[in-house]
């Protein structure tokens, strides 16, 4: 009997703390600025739905994130929001459900763009590691962090994690391609280790171990459009996992799968893991 219960209060004690998952819907209506292109709309409008249906059904935290960029060229400034808005939600996206559907109007000059979505949510019940996960462009310290990239410039990752774990990095870029940036293509058992408190530059030859420098993949952004937006995640657990089934089209370019089949196999990763972390950097490539 003390065994039984013993064994029962085990399994009362998982189930109160696993993580909650639900369906959730939720449609934003986003007002484009004039230098936004209808790309970019429909991306922040897919974002703001899927954060009012975490927000409808977790609630939400009220913080100041408001991130401001401003940039002078030629005499001219130009003021950019960065961020979403001035709260937090209580959960993470996990997949999306069928096709998300849009609504494209213009209100005189102003393309008005309505996103409807439905998915998978978390709800989060445990604080987040705080790893740093820095996106470079042609410098290797902190202050070239940029989410804005031209035709040639190179590609880096800093990135620090206060415990030890497994590490994968992904680019989506605007053809719905996935590309694993990391494990590095010659990484043939699919995972990439790191230890706690330890700075890694990562796609750097000249800064990796004397072991891995054979094995570092150094990256090139380039772009045939006179501008591209593309996705990078950095996806870290201190629990091991593996990275998605890809293959290799082109001997110029990282291991790739279709970005469907990466959303998938992320989020069965993050529904069997609840450790299991996520940071996404959009960025600009212009030509």
């Amino acid at each position: 009997m003390r065994i039984l219960l013993t064994i029962f209060a085990i399994l009362f004690s998982l189930a109160a703390s696993a993580q909650k998952i639900e369906t959730v819907e939720g449609e934003y209506t986003y007002y484009a600025p004039e230098n936004v292109t209808l790309e970019q709309a429909r991306r922040t409008a897919l974002t703001r739905a899927q954060t009012q249906a975490i927000a409808d059904a977790f609630g939400t935290n009220v913080t100041q994130s408001d991130i401001t960029r401003i940039e002078n060229k030629d005499g001219k400034s130009s003021v950019d929001m960065l961020s979403l808005g001035g709260v937090e939600v209580k959960g993470e996206w996990l997949e999306t459900i069928g096709e998300p559907e849009y609504g494209i109007r213009y209100e005189g000059n102003m393309l008005v763009v309505t996103c409807r979505v439905k998915g998978k949510a978390r709800e989060i019940v445990s604080s987040d590691i705080d790893f740093t996960a820095r996106i470079l462009r042609n410098g290797r310290e902190a202050k070239y962090e940029s989410d804005q990239f031209r035709s040639g410039d190179d590609l880096y990752l800093l990135f620090q994690s206060p415990v030890s774990g497994y590490l994968a990095v992904y680019l989506v870029d605007a053809e719905d391609q996935a590309f694993c940036l990391l494990p590095y293509r010659n990484q043939y058992d699919g995972i990439y280790q790191v230890k706690a408190n330890q700075r890694y530059l990562f796609f750097d030859e000249k800064s990796a171990p004397a072991q891995e420098k054979m094995l570092v993949d150094e990256y090139v952004m380039t772009t045939e459009r006179s501008s591209e937006h593309n996705q990078i995640y950095v996806i870290f657990s201190p629990n091991q996992f593996a990275k998605a089934t890809d293959s290799s089209i082109d001997e110029g370019l990282p291991r790739e799968l279709h970005a469907k089949d990466f959303q998938r196999w992320l989020a069965k990763c993050r529904k069997r893991d609840n450790d299991m972390n996520l940071r996404m950097t959009p960025i600009t490539i212009e030509k």
